[in-house]
């Protein structure tokens, strides 16, 4: 505790400035677009837009810059990946986070500047720390290691200066020296591209360390933690690591994994704190344990703006600045950064759940829903749902997609929904009751569209085979690390995929 002791302080600085947020959040946000735009004033695309005449005006920015998505920024990606600098921003970017997303096959080159690495990852990472051991006056979290479960990195071919990675890969290789002696696994073996090899050189290395924390995606982490318990014959990972205190999630919703860490972890001590952060930048943390909201953090060098998810198929949609924004309102996230992008569509969907300071919770992708009928089921909606079902039936699912069943002669439509369970329910039947039921209450659009089966019959549930979706994951390159699996979609694309291997 001695450690953790000395340390709190620091972190105690941090959290005061996490609290000025409060009647400030305008201000702030102005600070930080002028400070990006006056950075960029003299790169390609700050001449192009003439940032030096922008400043903290929001109304001029909003004016010359246009939103973009991944295709406005690829131009000029391409380039930097062949060597060009000063592009969209004024330092050299020599480091790329590699994302396929859950939509696409051919993977995109997010940027990833020095500063954007310094000023918002690593600082991020310091503002979840902070609002733990606010969270925690007993901690001892740096009496111990932090396990980090990430991804691999690999010398690109683009020009010889730029490389690639996943974004927690490209973090560990450039941590600095303190925080590596801080962590395990080594990072020899936290970069291995091999994820079976790399599950197997972490299960036997950090098995005798004390372990305190971990940090990563709750879905590939109970792989490991489940290697673990198998490895060494023990029924609960306290028997590994007894002083065990702390979990930093995110990449996917906690929900459906919250009972199943709850049985393996069996500890009042343990705490567990959402994160987002992603290859664009680190962008919230959870500050209560009261509530599952995140505190979105407006001093790491990125500026945010909100579409209203009514606005998104509009040639010209409405965009609002974080002062703008309305409680219980869903909005597409649109970043500006200090790794250049300027007015970036992330592909998040993110739900206001305060204002003054804005805390946000993750609703979903703007391309991953369900609407085939007028439903507007969105993952938040799915992820809720599950987790009532689940604590209803006893049922414990370890993966799961859905997709529509298109309305043809003679038969409605319906949703249905391809679930690897780690423990089975009783009936499929019942679970599909529940959950059915649940998501009516959770969801107004849906509840309608089911009323008297006029428009949808009620959900079907498919059983996956054990390892589906892993064997799903293996056979699209993206075993590991950072991937996920595609939870909603408006169309049979993936779910049929799948089907196809569920023998």
């Amino acid at each position: 505790m001695i450690i953790t002791s000395i340390v709190r302080p620091f972190f105690q600085k941090r959290m005061t400035e996490m609290n000025s947020f409060v009647n400030n959040g305008e201000y702030i946000q102005k600070k930080v677009l002028a400070s990006l735009t006056t950075a960029a004033k003299d790169t390609e695309i700050g001449r192009k837009f003439g940032f030096s005449e922008i400043g903290d005006n929001y109304r001029i920015f909003t004016e010359r810059v246009p939103v973009v998505d991944y295709e406005g920024i690829k131009p000029y990606v391409e380039r930097m990946l062949a060597g060009e600098q000063n592009l969209i921003w004024n330092s050299d970017i020599e480091w790329f986070a590699k994302s396929s997303g859950t939509t696409n096959d051919k993977s995109k080159f997010i940027p990833v500047s020095s500063e954007a690495r310094k000023e918002c990852h690593y600082k991020g990472g310091s503002s979840c720390v902070a609002s733990y051991l606010n969270l925690n006056p007993d901690s001892r979290l740096f009496d111990g290691k932090a396990l980090i479960l990430g991804g691999s990195h690999a010398i690109d071919s683009y020009g010889g200066r730029c490389r690639c990675g996943d974004l927690s890969a490209i973090l560990i290789q450039n941590m600095p020296q303190l925080a590596n002696y801080m962590r395990v696994p080594s990072k020899a073996i936290a970069l291995m591209s091999e994820w079976e090899s790399k599950l197997e050189r972490i299960a036997a290395t950090t098995v005798n360390e004390n372990v305190t924390s971990l940090s990563g995606v709750p879905s590939w982490f109970m792989v490991l933690i489940k290697k673990m318990l198998h490895d060494n014959g023990k029924q609960y990972l306290t028997d590994i690591w007894p002083n065990l205190e702390l979990f930093f999630h995110g990449g996917i919703s906690f929900a459906p994994y919250r009972e199943q860490y709850k049985r393996l972890i069996p500890s009042e001590r343990m705490f567990y704190i959402e994160t987002y952060n992603a290859s664009e930048g680190f962008f919230a943390v959870q500050t209560s344990l009261d509530e599952q909201s995140m505190l979105l953090l407006i001093d790491l060098g990125i500026f945010f703006e909100f579409i209203p998810l009514s606005e998104m198929d509009s040639d010209n949609p409405k965009v609002l600045p974080y002062w703008e924004v309305e409680k219980g309102e869903n909005y597409a996230l649109v970043i500006t950064t200090n790794s250049g992008l300027w007015r970036y569509i992330i592909g998040d969907t993110v739900k206001i759940e305060s204002v003054n300071p804005v805390k946000i919770t993750i609703s979903g992708r703007v391309k991953h829903f369900i609407n085939a009928f007028g439903e507007e089921l969105m993952v938040d909606n799915a992820e809720k749902a599950l987790a009532k079902t689940c604590r209803e039936t006893g049922a414990v699912i370890s993966n799961y997609t859905a997709a529509p069943v298109f309305m043809s002669e003679g038969s409605r439509g319906r949703h249905q929904w391809l679930i690897e369970f780690d423990s089975l329910p009783v009936s499929l039947e019942e679970f599909a009751n529940i959950l059915d039921a649940s998501l009516q209450e959770i969801n107004s659009d849906y509840e309608a569209k089911r009323y008297k089966g006029i428009a949808l019959d009620r959900l079907e549930i498919v059983a996956a085979r054990r390892g589906l979706f892993e064997d799903w994951l293996r056979a699209k390159g993206k075993l590991g690390g950072q991937h996920k699996v595609p939870r909603l979609s408006n169309n049979r694309t993936y779910i049929d995929d799948m089907l196809k291997l569920n023998k």
